[in-house]
């Protein structure tokens, strides 16, 4: 049987360039997350099947790669069904994994405690520009704070780091699921289609609002209430004017602590932020996970089209675990988009260029080579990246290559000049 040389599909393989490009934005999320106290943390890659199907992950349970029993527990022949063969799976996010660790260490963790976690995630989707089966996702999360103070943290530290990353104009896109609960409510639908309202109201940046409007009525539900559900879009120019005016349409239906917490973190974040962004309400923001359950929020980059990271309020999750509930709120950054976006604007690392080649003859005395390397040593120790090989006979070729990488520096070492 021929060995395949190409990675699986959608996972991806990482050069140098790349590499590179990955830790520097490691060590930026990582520096100024900590500067907003939040605690590293780790999870295993690895959860019980049962924690991962448990209703919370919508549509990414669908999607996860299952882990057969092992040995003596797996057995083919008395399986009745697929519970019989998988007892493991890979995570598809990490908040299953978070609260989970929560649960089980609250005790020696401080409260209200802020989580940071950077790790892979796998999802058996379809690859395509800026996703992949396996991707490094990076969160930031509070527990056990029901104030809006969460949300407003967790907003500023996300756009800080992005705004430290280089981008600038992009948004903030926020709404809330009780408030997309109440105009289900208010335009006459049931409590049970409420999941595939929304399913399709998820698609209007796409179909436009005419699209949604056809949508729900191939799946049956009245044109009154369509008609009364669709006038809440209209005119929606992102503005605090326009949560009130939805506000005041939805009287009634909406409990006003949802749109007056929603006006705090919006005029909070816009007040002390440090990053060049806009905060915009948009109440056709909905999120697929199933386990938000108050404030959504989502980062919209111009240069990627589309969502680069998003959070939400989970105050449910730890109940499920421990039978109490415990706030939650937490937000993810869309690491391999960013990565990409930079990748594709030939963004150069800050710092990078001090790079040093040393080319040595190939028929170089080993004393002399010796004395070569210890050259190299004194360097390094000053802090310059230094990297010793041999010497190409295409010279020329060779130096092409290594500029590439990011080499501006060379020096050449001959036996006869030694």
């Amino acid at each position: 049987m021929a060995l395949i040389k190409k990675p699986v599909t959608g996972m991806k393989e990482i050069l140098p360039r790349e590499m590179e490009i990955r830790d520097y934005l490691k060590g930026i999320i990582n520096e100024t997350y900590r500067s907003f106290g939040f605690n590293p943390i780790e999870t295993p890659c690895l959860e019980d099947i049962r924690n991962l199907l448990s209703k919370q992950g919508g549509e990414n349970e669908k999607l996860i790669f299952k882990v057969l029993k092992r040995g003596e527990k797996l057995n083919l022949e008395t399986a009745g069904s697929e519970e019989d063969l998988v007892d493991m799976g890979l995570r598809y996010d990490l908040t299953v994994p978070l609260v989970r660790f929560y649960s089980n260490n609250s005790a020696n963790l401080p409260q209200p405690f802020k989580a940071l976690q950077m790790g892979n995630v796998w999802r058996a989707d379809r690859p395509q520009r800026g996703r992949y089966r396996q991707f490094m996702q990076c969160d930031i999360d509070i527990l056990g704070e029901a104030s809006n103070m969460a949300e407003i943290e967790l907003i500023l530290a996300t756009t800080t780091t992005l705004g430290k990353i280089g981008f600038k104009n992009f948004e903030i896109r926020i709404n809330e699921r009780r408030l997309l609960r109440a105009m289900v409510a208010y335009a006459g639908f049931s409590d049970e289609s409420f999941d595939e309202v929304c399913i399709i109201l998820d698609k209007l940046d796409k179909i436009g609002i005419d699209g949604v409007k056809e949508e729900l009525l191939k799946s049956g539900f009245e044109a009154a209430s369509i008609d009364k559900y669709v006038a809440l879009f209209e005119n929606n120019d992102g503005t605090l004017d326009n949560l009130k005016r939805i506000k005041d349409t939805l009287a009634g239906f909406l409990d006003e602590e949802v749109s007056t917490s929603l006006t705090e973190i919006i005029e909070s974040v816009e007040k002390v932020k440090t990053a060049d962004f806009k905060m915009v309400f948009d109440p056709s923001l909905v999120r697929g996970m199933g386990y938000y359950t108050g404030t959504i929020f989502e980062i919209a980059i111009p240069e990627f089209g589309g969502s680069c990271g998003g959070g939400g309020r989970y105050d449910k999750m730890v109940g499920n675990f421990t039978g109490q509930d415990v706030p939650a709120c937490g937000f993810s950054i869309g690491f391999e988009r960013i990565v990409l976006l930079l990748m594709e604007s030939g963004f150069k690392v800050p710092g990078a260029g001090d790079k040093k080649a040393y080319l040595v003859e190939k028929t170089m005395p080993a004393d002399k080579y010796a004395d070569i390397l210890s050259k190299a040593m004194k360097e390094r120790e000053n802090g310059r990246q230094i990297l010793v090989c041999k010497m190409n006979k295409n010279k020329k070729f060779q130096k092409e290559q290594l500029e590439a990488e990011g080499y501006t520096d060379f020096e050449e070492f001959f036996t006869d000049k030694m």
